[in-house]
């Protein structure tokens, strides 16, 4: 199974594929050296990660991998000072011992080849002194901050489980038997993996994150980095928010407001290299924040508990779309990270407000259905322009699937399954040059300055 904390996982920005996953590869490789004495390091980056990789700072991923930090535990208010040395120094240690990597000849982006698995590839090889090869690795960064090698498969935990679903009708059936709601069998099949207590502290602390994150990005202000010259505007929106809220004519949309402030205070957030969560992505981090954040506002008593129930519904959904199509935007397109968030979102709002199997199954094909076809084209390669807007849309589009699902019975004639392989194959579809990298769209019909 995928577990919940596969798909959120506690990380930085401004990217779950090309800013987590490169850390976590790099990372990896170092670590898995053992007892192999290299005198230098290179990396080099293919597709996706070549075309947009400095907008999406998978430069300074790959040199923070290499200098052994993840992006669960790095600071990163100490980003610059350790990349500044880094470049100064030209070395990392590798167990105590100095390895030459120098910033600006030993990483190479290679705009021209494309390698087999994903278009998210990456190769670091070991060298001695001499320029021989004493180890390579091909890691993939495949969405999520998940990365896997040419011959693996980390989607699916191996570990035996109660209630077994790899599809939407499946997992409906396992609901329809053990008696059970969707987040409860999501539930029962982590316990697989751990205890009561570790599941409901790791989904606490997954929500506090997130609402930290949104709170931080509620306080900053000023303009985001990266050249486009963006300003963050979720401060100035919400101030304009809690300036109203004793006014007798705020208006039927001002929910929309509020739901759309949290979920680009995340992203603001997410594209200043802030502490975000994956949900699943980091380019669609807001909406699931945004949407959880919603419900605790117009439902407060009794939120702790229900906020699990919210997060493990989503991840159940989220955990068929990433196995049976995907959440990577240089695979299938932004409709794999809004959509797929979106999806989630929805999903969990329905569950969370006590909504059937059925229901919660209807809100989740909803939320995706209507992104169908969604293209990723970020403007210069970050994570600004169209991504942080596009969450506040995707968290909406959310709370209307999950109300309308809520209204029926949780029939209805197109299904889950059908959705999500609508989804992969629009995405198989999608011209290239619409999935992250930045070469269609509005990536090249709008001046980057």
């Amino acid at each position: 199974m995928i577990s919940v904390f596969d798909l959120f996982k506690i990380g930085i920005g401004p990217s779950s594929s090309h800013t987590m996953g490169p850390m976590l590869a790099a990372h990896r490789f170092v670590t898995e050296l053992g007892d192999v004495r290299p005198a230098r390091i290179t990396a080099e980056l293919f597709g996706s990660l070549a075309w947009t990789g400095r907008g999406h700072a998978t430069d300074t991923a790959i040199f923070l991998g290499l200098l052994g930090e993840t992006p669960a535990t790095i600071d990163p208010d100490a980003v610059p000072a350790m990349v500044a040395e880094l470049k100064a120094q030209k070395r990392i240690l590798q167990r105590g011992r100095a390895v030459r990597f120098d910033p600006e000849t030993d990483l190479v982006f290679d705009l021209v080849e494309i390698l087999p698995r994903h278009t998210n590839a990456m190769r670091f090889r070991a060298l001695d002194a001499h320029g021989a090869i004493l180890k390579e690795a091909i890691l993939y960064s495949i969405g999520g901050g998940f990365v896997v090698t040419e011959e693996e498969e980390a989607l699916v935990t191996a570990v035996e489980v109660p209630h077994p679903f790899d599809s939407a009708e499946e997992l409906l059936k396992q609901c329809d038997t053990a008696g059970l709601g969707i987040a409860e069998v999501q539930y029962a099949n982590e316990r697989a993996l751990r205890s009561e207590v570790e599941i409901e502290d790791g989904l606490d602390a997954i929500r506090d994150a997130m609402f930290a994150c949104i709170d931080r990005g509620l306080r900053m202000d000023g303009q985001l980095p990266g050249g486009l010259k963006v300003k963050r505007r979720a401060r100035a929106l919400i101030t304009a928010l809690e300036s109203d809220r004793g006014r007798n004519d705020r208006p039927p949309h001002d929910v929309m407001d509020w739901v759309s402030t949290y979920a680009m205070a995340v992203n603001e957030e997410n594209a200043s290299g802030g502490r975000v969560v994956t949900a699943p992505t980091n380019g669609a981090a807001g909406i699931v924040p945004a949407v959880l954040r919603y419900y605790r506002d117009i439902r407060p008593t009794g939120f702790e508990g229900r906020s699990r129930t919210f997060l493990l519904a989503a991840a159940a959904i989220g955990g068929l779309i990433k196995s049976r199509a995907s959440i990577s935007g240089a695979e299938v397109g932004c409709q794999g990270e809004v959509g797929s968030a979106a999806s989630m979102a929805a999903a969990g709002l329905t569950a969370a407000f006590g909504g059937t199997a059925r229901q919660i199954e209807n809100a989740a094909e909803m939320a995706m259905e209507h992104h169908l076809g969604l293209t990723c084209d970020p403007i210069g390669g970050l994570v600004q322009i169209p991504c942080i807007e596009r969450n506040a849309f995707g968290a909406n589009k959310a709370i209307v699937a999950a109300s309308l699902s809520l209204r029926g019975d949780g029939t209805h004639r197109v299904t889950l399954d059908e959705v999500i392989e609508t989804m992969r194959q629009t995405g198989a579809d999608m011209a290239s040059k619409y999935k992250e990298t930045s070469q269609g769209g509005l990536a090249v019909n709008v001046a980057e300055c």
